[in-house]
């Protein structure tokens, strides 16, 4: 009689008792959304110092432009990472683009008035840079509810090379296309950049509020950014990834801060072998998201993430041992393609071990650890440069990272990989009943 019943069963009924997974389409949501919002954040980083310089010629003016739009990771994100927990992850990213269009709607307003002011862009920035920090914690706290586990890490793989193309390789290139174009032509082309992006999230499917019990009061927010910190300190391999972290993003700060000035001077290359060095990097990081599947099935997730210390030492130390061009784009190619493995691998497992109601907490608090301590490296290269020289300081950093290599062996374990892929295989088993 039941199986009459379900033979007759109307279509939508039939669906609520086998849902559909729905994981391939929302990838393909996530990393349009991902190439878009990206390329567009790409172009601001290039497009707003640039349109600083039309309006003073002061240095530190100027790149004080460009820190109001990393800054806010570093005052923010914390208590973002509670607001991703508190409401819908998909409405916060209209939000953060709605925040970033109205910011650029105002720049080009005044741009086309004469009222542009550095003041203004100042501002601007600061709103586009909190927008930024809404959108990257809520898209990472909400692909775990969007993708199931089977699909999670082609999908990291996905998402983490469109962010490496389109901001740090397309955008900057797309930016100084635009700004030459015209400033008001570059705010506007980002505009309708972020205007499509909050299209494509329409075709996102499924919900995306944690569901909360109403028997439960309401933390606070202070209360709820410490259960965050403490949450991630009590996870033994989640606080060593971001303790690790930590020294390899204070890495690539103190790398990207102190090379320009070293490459044009003690290692004597001129703008288009600089350009190679720079376009090695981007490449590693893309060769990393297409081939980061191959690499943990050949090697295992343990060796993947291993890779970014590899890559990352190389990276800060050639400068240190040879002036050889093709040595030093091999070393920043090491770099990118290790550095995306990590953040490939990093990802994935967390969305295996973190709770869907503390995702948004945790993936705020990994953000400040990375994001944060580039600025941090950046300030101490510079100092170290300035009374030991500079490959003195890039020997500093060197260091830094074999120090971590015995912490990082002994925590990250093959038993403890093995906790993950038991959580995932756990998900898979949910997800099938």
């Amino acid at each position: 009689m039941t199986d009459r019943l379900a033979e007759h069963a109307p279509p939508d009924m039939a669906a609520l008792r086998e849902p559909r997974d729905r994981s391939a389409h929302n990838t393909l949501v996530l990393v349009v959304f991902t190439a878009i919002t990206n390329l567009a954040d790409g172009v601001i980083k290039m497009a707003l110092p640039l349109i600083a310089t039309t309006l003073t010629a002061s240095p530190a003016a100027v790149a004080a432009v460009s820190m109001t739009l990393t800054l806010p990771w570093l005052l923010t994100a914390l208590h973002v990472g509670v607001l991703v927990d508190r409401f819908d992850r998909r409405k916060l990213l209209w939000l953060a683009n709605s925040m970033r269009l109205l910011t650029l709607v105002a720049l080009l307003f005044a741009q086309f008035s004469g009222a542009i002011t550095l003041s203004l862009l100042l501002v601007g920035g600061a709103v586009l840079g909190i927008a930024e920090v809404i959108a990257l914690t809520s898209a990472m706290a909400l692909t775990p509810t969007a993708v199931g586990p089977r699909w999670r890490e082609r999908a990291n793989a996905w998402i983490t090379g469109a962010e490496t193309v389109c901001n740090e390789f397309c955008g900057p290139f797309v930016g100084g296309l635009l700004v030459a174009a015209g400033s008001a032509f570059a705010l506007g082309a980002t505009a309708a950049g972020y205007v499509l992006g909050t299209v494509v999230l329409v075709f996102l499917v499924g919900r995306f509020r944690v569901p909360r019990s109403v028997d439960r009061a309401p933390e606070s927010v202070s209360r709820q950014i410490g259960s965050g910190l403490r949450y991630l300190w009590r996870q033994r391999l989640l606080r060593l990834m971001a303790l690790v972290l930590t020294v390899l993003c204070s890495c690539w700060g103190a790398w990207l801060a102190l090379m320009p000035l070293m490459a044009t001077t003690l290692l004597r290359l001129d703008a288009r072998e600089y350009g190679v060095l720079l376009s090695a990097l981007g490449i590693g990081g893309l060769v990393g998201a297409l081939t980061v599947t191959t690499v943990n099935r050949l090697t295992g997730r343990r060796w993947a993430l291993f890779a970014d210390l590899v890559g990352t030492f190389a990276m800060v130390a050639t400068p240190v041992l040879t002036t050889e061009l093709w040595i030093l784009a091999a070393g920043a190619f090491l770099g990118g393609m290790g550095g995306t493995l990590w953040a490939v691998n990093s990802r994935t497992i967390a969305q295996y071990l973190v709770a869907p109601e503390m995702m948004g907490r945790y993936s705020a608090v990994a953000r400040l650890f990375s994001w944060g301590a580039m600025p941090v490296g950046a300030g101490v290269v510079g100092l170290l440069a300035e009374f030991f020289g500079m490959r003195a300081a890039f020997i500093v950093f060197a260091v830094a990272v074999l120090i971590t290599v015995p912490a990082f062996l002994r925590t990250v374990t093959p038993q403890v990989l093995a906790d993950v892929e038991e959580a995932k295989r756990r998900q898979l088993a949910e997800a099938a009943s």
